[in-house]
């Protein structure tokens, strides 16, 4: 018991301040931050939709959104290539920092990530499996999908019943089945064509980004990030015993289920999308944190907006600072990794 008191001290003093306290006087969403998190990702996108190997004006952006032609070229540009990737780019950004957000609190645990149930790894095996068997972009999606949410699944069911530790260790176990099975894939798939495809693929692209990928990805996080904030004023319990939770008037099994659920749906349709994307979902709830303290109320729309933009200049610089495309998860660790150490050498780091 002492271990575990000290294990909840050290990790409720990474997270900023007594999660007590904060559960009790949960704080508010003032206007000047929803303006600011409604109007930088818009205002992002707008740039990155502008900046690339062909620049586009402001002026022809101006004009091209009043319905004037700027020249067939332009036209195709902006809407047919960066539109769709710049609104995926949005759309993973503020699921994955969202799931990370969640688990984090979840488990009272300042390194979870949206793959802490495995879904990640196991969307990975479906995708690795779906393009060894040939099957085209869509089928690649539904598969992965299919298999980020059977790996939760797995996941629950190993630790049903258990604590929050004995989920993240069937998570961690079942992630690292994954994995295996991913590695035995790529093992067993063509070194001249398929191999190269599953491997740029699980590095992380948003290079097939496109309308109809979105209209098979964007409903579930556009779904799950909606009912998590309808339920942000009850986040904030999540970290907490049952019997506390429960003088709060909350079943917080059934919190904890619905948010699992929203949260796997998330992760799977973000690296359904395009591949797996490290660190945005473990950075961004932190960085959201520091900034804006640590109840729910205001830190999941910060999340949603922050991650957003992260994932938007990230996507942007991986397009235009080389001839070759870099795989966004390379980008995210090169910037994420350094933040990150500097997170915990400001806090005084935490011991486990």
């Amino acid at each position: 018991m002492g271990g575990q008191s000290r294990i909840r001290r050290d990790t409720v003093s990474f997270f900023g301040g007594s999660m007590k306290r904060q559960n009790a006087i949960p704080g508010t969403l003032r206007p000047a931050q929803l303006a600011i998190f409604l109007i930088a990702p818009v205002l992002c996108a707008l740039v990155c939709l502008c900046v690339g190997r062909m620049n586009v004006p402001v002026k022809d952006l101006i004009a091209a959104l009043r319905g004037q032609d700027i020249g067939r070229q332009k036209e195709m540009v902006l809407w047919s290539m960066r539109l769709p990737r710049v609104l995926l780019a949005a759309l993973v950004g503020a699921g994955l920092s969202v799931s990370g957000c969640v688990f984090q609190s979840m488990f009272a645990n300042p390194l979870a990530t949206p793959d802490t149930l495995g879904v990640a790894s196991g969307a990975s095996f479906g995708a690795a499996l779906a393009l060894l068997l040939g099957f085209g972009f869509v089928g690649v999606q539904l598969t992965a999908f299919c298999f980020g949410l059977a790996a939760v699944g797995l996941t629950c069911l190993m630790g049903k019943g258990g604590s929050c530790a004995s989920m993240i260790l069937s998570g961690i176990m079942m992630g690292s089945l994954f994995s295996a099975l991913v590695s035995l894939v790529k093992f067993t798939a063509d070194t001249e064509s398929q191999l190269p495809a599953i491997t740029y693929w699980l590095m992380g692209s948003l290079s097939a980004a496109s309308f109809a990928a979105l209209r098979l990805g964007a409903p579930a996080i556009l779904l799950s990030c909606i009912v998590l904030l309808l339920l942000r004023w009850k986040l904030n319990l999540l970290p907490l015993s049952d019997d506390e939770a429960r003088t709060f008037g909350t079943n917080i099994h059934r919190l904890r289920g619905l948010c699992i659920v929203c949260c796997a749906a998330m992760t799977a349709s973000c690296v359904a999308m395009c591949g797996q994307v490290g660190w945005v979902g473990l950075l961004v709830p932190h960085v959201c944190r520091m900034i804006f303290g640590s109840s729910h109320a205001r830190l999941l729309p910060a999340c949603i907006s922050c991650g957003a933009v992260f994932m938007m200049v990230v996507d942007t610089l991986a397009r235009t600072i080389s001839a070759a495309e870099i795989p966004v998860s390379i980008l995210t660790a090169i910037i994420g990794a350094p933040i990150f150490i500097a997170i915990v050498r400001k806090k005084g780091g935490w011991s486990l």
